[in-house]
């Protein structure tokens, strides 16, 4: 049933794509959990500009913030039935697909954005490209968004997995994702983002944990009052779309698309890099106490993720490529 209501929805995507885009050969419509103040947005309008422009408008990129065409896995599973759709998603939620993908989310891989961006622009990435599309129907347009490092958001002040004991915490259902906050003290709680609010509001949960332009934009600071900045996952994204739209498009379409993709992750990256002082501060003036900590204890506590989950081979060669 999951399955028919999956290709069911793929149709309606594709009827709707060509009633509305009848002057557009080809049509993309892009998924994000973030709103339009989030400096990653930037980004997803640059790409829809510059691709109109460069293809002269035979390709045409519509933008829907706050998840308006549903959660993220649905999303790919509707990419994956042959919808023109794509979504701004973690390596956490590709791991299902493409295990590799997932040590992106683990704990402490690597700081800011420079070095991560090494990671995803190289010949072993490729090759994990290259694997998503053949076996999972799923193509990467770029994986170089990057939205800052995720904090823990809390209602008390927290220095150690210790003060972690029994809060419940919202985090995306990957297993990386579950594991590591596990692994920091907390009782990972899988949800979508755009419910946290209100589970924080009625006390559906304690905590969760985020990167500083999504915890303002969702407006997380009426309803926590600490951020401590453990900086525990880097969270870089990656603009997904499904491998039969991808490959639906003719040769110089496709060279234009990734290429686009690639500047408007830089846009995208830079920007958010840009911001996070300002948003800091509107936070710190919207009454949360942002901590900075000692980490060493975080990271001691996260480091068996790795090999729990068959990434310790992998930590190595990804951190080297990034400290490159």
């Amino acid at each position: 049933m999951k399955r028919f209501r999956t290709i069911l929805a793929a149709g309606l995507f594709a009827a709707t794509a060509s009633l509305q885009a009848i002057a557009a050969d080809y049509t993309l419509n892009v998924n994000t959990a973030l709103t339009p103040e989030d400096p990653l947005f930037k980004g997803l309008e640059a790409f829809r500009d510059t691709v109109a422009a460069r293809t002269d408008g035979k390709v045409e990129i519509r933008i829907f913030p706050s998840s308006q065409l549903g959660k993220d896995e649905d999303v790919l599973e509707q990419a994956r039935a042959g919808a023109p759709v794509a979504v701004v998603v973690d390596g956490g939620r590709l791991a299902v697909f493409q295990k590799e993908f997932g040590a992106l989310g683990a704990p402490f891989l690597a700081s800011g954005y420079d070095g991560i961006r090494k990671v995803v622009t190289s010949d072993l990435f490729a090759d994990w490209v290259k694997q998503l599309h053949d076996t999972a129907g799923l193509q990467v347009l770029s994986f170089n968004w990057w939205q800052g490092e995720r904090h823990l958001l809390t209602k008390k002040p927290v220095a150690s997995p210790a003060d972690l004991a029994g809060v419940r915490m919202r985090t995306p259902g990957a297993p990386v994702w579950m594991e590591t906050i596990r692994a920091m003290g907390a009782t990972p709680t899988p949800m979508g983002w755009t419910e946290v609010y209100s589970a924080l509001q009625q006390g559906v949960i304690d905590a969760a944990e985020a990167q500083h332009p999504a915890t303002l934009g969702a407006k997380l600071d009426e309803v926590i009052t600490h951020i401590t900045k453990t900086g525990h996952i880097n969270l870089i994204t990656g603009l997904v779309a499904g491998a039969a739209w991808y490959d639906s498009l003719p040769e110089d379409l496709r060279q234009i698309v990734s290429e686009e993709a690639l500047k408007a992750g830089d846009i995208a990256s830079y920007g958010t890099q840009d911001a996070l002082s300002s948003i800091e501060a509107k936070l710190t003036e919207n009454g949360v106490t942002i901590a900075e900590i000692d980490t060493t204890v975080f990271r001691e506590a996260t480091a068996p993720v790795y090999d729990m989950l068959g990434y310790g081979d992998l930590r190595d060669t990804l951190r080297g490529i990034a400290a490159q």
